[in-house]
């Protein structure tokens, strides 16, 4: 069985953990959790014609104070940049986690997740913006954590691209 390395990055509270969780385990909480370094999950799925074993590596959050340490970037196939849709200083940290990891480790398959997707009301990133950024290759994928919207589908988009 093939395995996977996959991260989840971006900026503090965006809800990667939310959706790991919501992911692995169908689960959703309000309560809040920091993740302290790394937390790693891992999910069997169907890619093709094969068993696929993703390893989600769930890393803390990013912030003027802490950066990613691209270490834990190493040996990855593919990573999801997670932006909080009601806060748009988190798709600076995200494109910021994304020049980093292009200087760092070349070209990596990854999607920018806009999180939070249910709280429509309180949307805050730019269209313009995301047009930008689209057009210079980044894929992006409304999700929920709390409604699970486009979460299974993400991931399983992402595991598809890396199963080939």
């Amino acid at each position: 069985m093939l395995q996977k390395k996959i991260c989840l990055l971006g900026a503090f509270g965006v809800g990667k953990t939310s959706l790991v969780r919501r992911y692995v385990d169908t689960i959703f909480s309000d309560t809040y959790l920091t993740t302290v370094g790394v937390k790693i999950d891992k999910k069997v799925v169907r890619a093709g014609a094969e068993d696929l074993a993703l390893i989600l590596w769930d890393i803390a959050g990013e912030d003027e104070v802490a950066a990613v340490r691209v270490s834990y970037l190493r040996g990855a196939a593919g990573y999801l940049l997670v932006v909080d849709g009601t806060r748009p200083e988190t798709l600076d940290t995200a494109e910021s986690i994304q020049r980093r990891i292009v200087a760092e480790l070349g070209a990596v398959p990854f999607f920018v997740l806009l999180n939070k997707s249910d709280l429509q009301e309180d949307w805050a990133l730019p269209a313009a913006r995301i047009e930008a950024l689209e057009a210079e290759g980044w894929t992006f994928r409304r999700t929920s954590a709390k409604t699970g919207l486009n979460v299974e589908e993400a991931f399983m988009e992402l595991a598809t691209r890396l199963a080939r």
